[in-house]
């Protein structure tokens, strides 16, 4: 398109020059034309006045006045008077003026029209060329070829709709490449369910093999692998229902009602959740905060992820030990830290301690890795953020920071 816009401005501004040459060309030659004929009648009316006097002026003037048709009867009385239009050599120049004035507008109409048809052929060759190059980009979108690029950058119609039509092709590659990613990802997720899930149901199938193979068995035994049994069912079904909880929060349909969430009561009930382990584990949970403390959130999901969270410590932390849940506010957000005494998370692994389905080096034998990985989308969606610090030997610290309400609100 640069080109031919080189190409097509001189050409526009030659043809330009061309017409304004041959207007003042023809203005020159008509102001010389109407020279020509003032003298050529001021010399006619002069003789006809010096040789014949008696000759009146009304005669003269309605003479010089005749239309074209009566031009003819009008030499015939100058000849008669010894004018002969014919030989004056006035006529004659007026004549030529009149050639030369129809030969430039000719060629100026021709030169004009040359360029003209010049440019149109330029206009149209650069217009179909550039629609040709469209149609290349649909055929190749609609090819799955993304890799467009945009060589130059006009103001014209057509390249503002190719501009257009690369940023719909680096979307829809990025779409693509996304689209990719997910079933990356949810792939991966499915070998990690499988795995699960494939664990706690051969152990239930071997122990329901047991019991219908031994009729015979002793009670306590049998006692024994109906609580395990049900224990397994248990861990399906929080891992099945974890699952679904993150899937409505990927697909945004969860639904989050915001209200002021007093920090106490919610940590209160999380403790609750969590007694019998803390019991068994002879725990002790301190927590520490004012009781004005509040921010806004879903209390329901706010206690899902907190829940999540302190559990995580709770299991990580020895017998005898304490997990410390204190928490603050200031004029933007309430910031809520959970800490154990646990044994601390390798700095390699801090990074992908949100993941889904990942095990650190020191995870729990009956860890998952969904947990935290709820907890954070659970806590994001809900317009806070959650950050992990560990040193191993030291013990791990979350921090989640959440939105505070002011009583504007």
């Amino acid at each position: 398109m640069l080109k031919s816009k080189k190409v097509t401005i001189p050409i526009i501004v030659l043809s330009i020059i061309m017409i304004v040459i041959s207007s003042m060309i023809l203005k020159n030659k008509e102001q010389e034309y109407q020279k020509i004929v003032n003298e050529s009648i001021a010399e006619i009316v002069g003789k006809i006045k010096e040789e014949y006097p008696n000759v009146k002026e009304e005669e003269i003037i309605k003479i010089l006045n005749e239309s074209n048709e009566g031009k003819s009867e009008g030499q015939k009385v100058l000849q008669k008077y010894g004018i002969n239009i014919k030989e004056n050599p006035a006529i004659e120049a007026m004549e030529n003026q009149e050639q030369e004035i129809m030969i430039i507008n000719v060629v100026s109409i021709g030169v004009s029209v040359i360029l003209l048809l010049i440019i149109v052929n330029i206009y149209y060759h650069s217009r179909n060329k550039k629609i040709q190059e469209i149609i290349k980009y649909i055929e190749a979108i609609n090819n799955k070829n993304y890799d467009l690029k945009i060589a130059e950058n006009t103001e014209e119609d057509l390249s503002n709709f190719r501009n257009e039509l690369y940023k719909i092709a680096v979307m829809l590659k990025e779409q693509a490449s996304q689209s990719i990613n997910d079933k990356k990802a949810l792939q991966t997720s499915l070998e990690d369910i499988s795995h699960q899930l494939k664990t706690p149901l051969t152990s239930i199938s071997i122990m329901l093999d047991n019991i219908r193979e031994n009729p015979n068995m002793d009670e306590h035994t049998r006692q024994e692998f109906i609580y395990e049994i049900s224990r397994q069912i248990n861990w399906i079904n929080w891992l099945v229902i974890s699952l679904l909880k993150l899937s409505k929060l990927d697909s945004n349909t969860a639904v989050f009602v915001q209200k002021e969430i007093k920090v106490e009561d919610l940590i209160n009930n999380v403790v609750k959740n969590l007694a019998i382990p803390i019991d068994i584990k002879q725990q002790n949970v301190i927590v520490n905060g004012s009781s004005d403390v509040m921010f806004v959130g879903d209390y329901n999901w706010q206690l899902e992820a907190l829940t999540n969270i302190v559990k995580n410590c709770i299991e990580h932390t020895a017998e005898n030990k304490n997990v410390y849940i204190n928490w603050e506010e200031n004029n933007f957000y309430t910031k809520i830290a959970i800490k154990d005494e646990g044994v601390g998370i390798d700095k390699k692994d801090v990074k992908h301690i949100f993941e889904r389905f990942y095990k650190g080096k020191n995870s729990s034998e009956n860890s998952v890795g969904i947990g935290l990985a709820l907890a954070k989308s659970i806590i994001e969606k809900d317009n806070g953020y959650v950050i992990c610090i560990s040193e191993l030997g030291k013990g791990t610290t979350f921090k989640v920071v959440l939105p505070i309400i002011k009583d504007s609100l």
